[in-house]
């Protein structure tokens, strides 16, 4: 538990968040409760679904859930590093971002 404190500390103490490219309203096509973990990781770059959790408060599944269906939706890209998988987000020319195109996949 202490870790855990000690490491949202050091998020917040070091963060400087990154402009969003993401025009508001392509945002405001997300659910909140994704567009609460999109907003995370385009303000850190890269991360995981621990990094991710410890910025939410939710739990680290839930996160990894979240993370994957907007990997899917084509809002981030994902990238295996050892054990664990990095998202960030998905580059301009790649995104598909209409939810209904991705549910079709």
């Amino acid at each position: 538990m202490r870790k855990r404190l000690d490491d949202i500390e050091n998020n917040f103490a070091n963060w400087t968040p990154q402009p969003i490219q993401v025009a508001e309203s392509e945002l405001i096509n997300l659910p909140d409760h994704l567009r609460k973990t999109y907003v995370v990781v385009a303000s850190r770059g890269e991360c995981d679904a621990v990094a991710v959790s410890n910025q939410t408060g939710r739990c680290r599944a839930i996160e990894s859930n979240y993370l994957n269906q907007l990997s899917r939706m084509g809002w981030l890209n994902k990238r295996r590093i050892a054990k664990t998988v990095h998202f960030r987000p998905m580059t301009s020319g790649n995104v598909r971002r209409n939810p209904l195109e991705a549910m079709k996949n």
